[in-house]
């Protein structure tokens, strides 16, 4: 069985569909989704749907991302939050538009997301970070799960030549052998492939901005990556 983990997908359905075509993703593969299956794209209730389909045939995870929680808020309350509109949500608030039968199942979708999972080989996967130094057991707020970004600014920070026995090693890097992150797009490097930072491997590619999608197995680190999803939307924005 492969473990494979999917980047932020941000409604890029039509990513989604080629990048399992490329990694010939099957029925005895774990998934493992970091979050931020919408806000983007104009595919949002598609892709829920096609994932939501999915879990019924296949081993799937689903972790919760910032942009499904502020979906789930205005699902849930029919408040509109204009932030959330700037930065992806508008395309969202669209797709739900054309589909408003698709809003009560979906509530149990972004209900039913993992704030973060741990394999057998105590592998950390979430979408954004945690703070705690003893681990996300001890963590305080849960919406760091999918709001922090310090996990990904430390290990990027750190001197990569540190061993994991230095007394200056962080402490809450120390607990997980690798953790597994998106919620920040590495195109911001100046990358558009997953990068390691001591133990922290980014896996947020930029598919909602001009970048692929990307799923990496955790085992062997082979890579598998869609187009970049702008070209897969021609006529369309993804997040500015």
């Amino acid at each position: 069985m492969r473990t494979l983990v999917i980047g932020d997908i941000h409604s890029g359905l039509r990513a989604l569909k080629q990048v399992f075509e490329r990694a010939q993703v099957t029925t005895a593969d774990r998934l493992i989704f970091l979050g931020d299956y919408v806000d983007g794209w104009s595919e949002a209730v598609e892709t829920v749907d096609f994932l939501s389909e999915l879990d019924e045939t296949h081993q799937c995870i689903f972790l919760r991302g910032n942009h499904d929680e502020l979906c789930l808020e205005w699902l849930s309350n029919d408040e509109i939050n204009e932030v959330w509109l700037q930065h992806g949500g508008q395309a969202t608030f669209d797709s739900y538009s054309n589909d408003i039968d698709a809003s009560d199942l979906h509530i149990m979708f972004y209900e039913g997301l993992k704030n973060y999972f741990i394999d057998e080989q105590n592998r950390l996967y979430l979408h954004a970070g945690f703070t705690n130094l003893k681990g996300v057991d001890h963590e305080y707020s849960t919406k760091t799960f999918y709001w922090d970004r310090t996990l990904w600014e430390m290990a990027l920070s750190l001197d990569q030549d540190l061993s994991i026995d230095s007394p200056y090693y962080p402490k809450r890097l120390v607990h997980y052998p690798e953790i597994y992150i998106g919620h920040t797009p590495v195109t911001r490097m100046g990358k558009t492939t997953p990068q390691k930072a001591a133990n922290v491997w980014n896996i947020d590619t930029g598919a909602a901005f001009k970048g692929p999608l990307s799923v990496i197995d955790v085992d062997t680190k082979e890579v598998w990556q869609s187009d970049p999803v702008y070209l897969l939307y021609p006529g369309e924005n993804g997040r500015n």
